[in-house]
């Protein structure tokens, strides 16, 4: 077995002008979960759709348990769960149908596909929709189906876009915990999402993509940390009355930034990280009128993070450096489908 489940190494992909991905360049090793972060337009579905051999890479390489995407197809699709951001459903198709025919299609046969398909219909709790038409299912359960589609042949790495895009928090509560026992089983997870408190929860990495590069690899904290240039300590405020008195009252005060607008106060960043300095500026909240009903501290979040980090792009703080020059590309043609 390779000594990573994933592995990117120099990889672009350019759509003539546009460099949707620019020589990205990461490692992933079997049995973990990582979360593929980015805005719209970063990169990430172009880096998932060539690791599921689906797109071609103008260049670079890209492997998934050493075999490479483009010179072995087959042998990636084997080994891979590929669940899009959408895929299609079929009119008067019903669930049981609908993951009877991909079995079919994966080469089960028989008992054996009947029984496989059962299996994965109790993992994801379809069993209770078997009949439902697949295209008339809700988004969460819609979501269930692509996950059993994509687990059908026990893959050893599951690329998963957005899979929790549009769920009810019920649903996405328990798509996590379906991702925690595959985890659990061994397989190789690669998430994007852009619900990032909830990859800070399941995810032993984040991998953070902007304009087709990569500008971090490592855990949430690490994550949090590297981009917090602020420091200090976050609190959420409420007050009686006009949440607007706390964001003028902050404007006037030393050591204390307004973050973010609340219901019935804000967010704010006392830059001291002395607790001293905390209970002296709620003093001085009270001591000025302000009726506060609620004063905690709050830790960090990972869109405090990205955000930040988006800041330190634009300003060119970090990701400012050029790729390494790319070769001069001869034409590229694709391999036979027979390879």
């Amino acid at each position: 077995m390779s000594q990573h489940a994933i592995s990117v190494h120099n990889l672009y992909r350019y759509f003539g002008p546009l460099k949707a991905v620019n020589g990205v360049s990461f490692e992933i090793p079997h049995g973990s979960v990582c979360g593929f972060v980015g805005a719209n337009g970063a990169g990430k579905t172009t880096t998932m759709r060539i690791l599921a051999s689906l797109d071609y890479p103008t260049l670079g390489v890209a492997e998934i348990c050493g075999y490479n995407v483009v010179s072995h197809p087959e042998e990636v699709r084997r080994l891979i769960g590929w669940m899009p951001d959408h895929f299609g459903n079929y009119e008067h198709m019903t669930v049981v149908e609908y993951l009877d025919f991909y079995a079919r299609a994966l080469g089960f046969k028989g008992k054996e596909r009947r029984q496989r398909v059962q299996e994965v219909m109790e993992f994801t709790d379809l069993v209770p929709l078997a009949e439902r038409f697949s295209n008339k299912l809700s988004k969460g359960n819609t979501q269930r189906l692509g996950l059993g589609r994509a687990l059908l042949q026990d893959p050893q790495v599951l690329i998963m876009d957005e899979p929790a895009a549009g769920l009810d928090p019920k649903a996405r509560v328990e798509l996590k915990s379906l991702i925690r026992v595959l985890a659990n089983e061994g397989k190789t997870i690669f998430i994007s999402s852009h619900i990032l408190s909830e990859l800070g929860e399941m995810c032993d990495s984040l991998l953070f993509i902007n304009g087709g590069r990569i500008v971090h690899h490592g855990d949430a904290e690490s994550m949090k940390r590297d981009t917090d240039t602020a420091g200090g300590l976050l609190y959420d405020v409420q007050v009686l009355g006009n949440p607007e008195d706390l964001s003028a009252w902050c404007l006037l005060q030393a050591k204390v930034e307004f973050m973010e607008a609340r219901k019935q106060g804000g967010r704010l960043r006392i830059t001291s990280a002395e607790l001293g300095d905390a209970a002296e500026i709620l003093h001085r909240m009270i001591k000025d009128g302000l009726k506060v009903t609620e004063f905690h501290r709050e830790e960090r979040n990972l869109e405090d993070a990205f955000i930040d980090m988006l800041g330190k792009i634009d300003r060119g703080e970090i990701g400012s450096g050029k790729p390494p020059p790319m070769p001069e590309l001869k034409a590229f043609n694709p391999p036979s489908a027979d390879v």
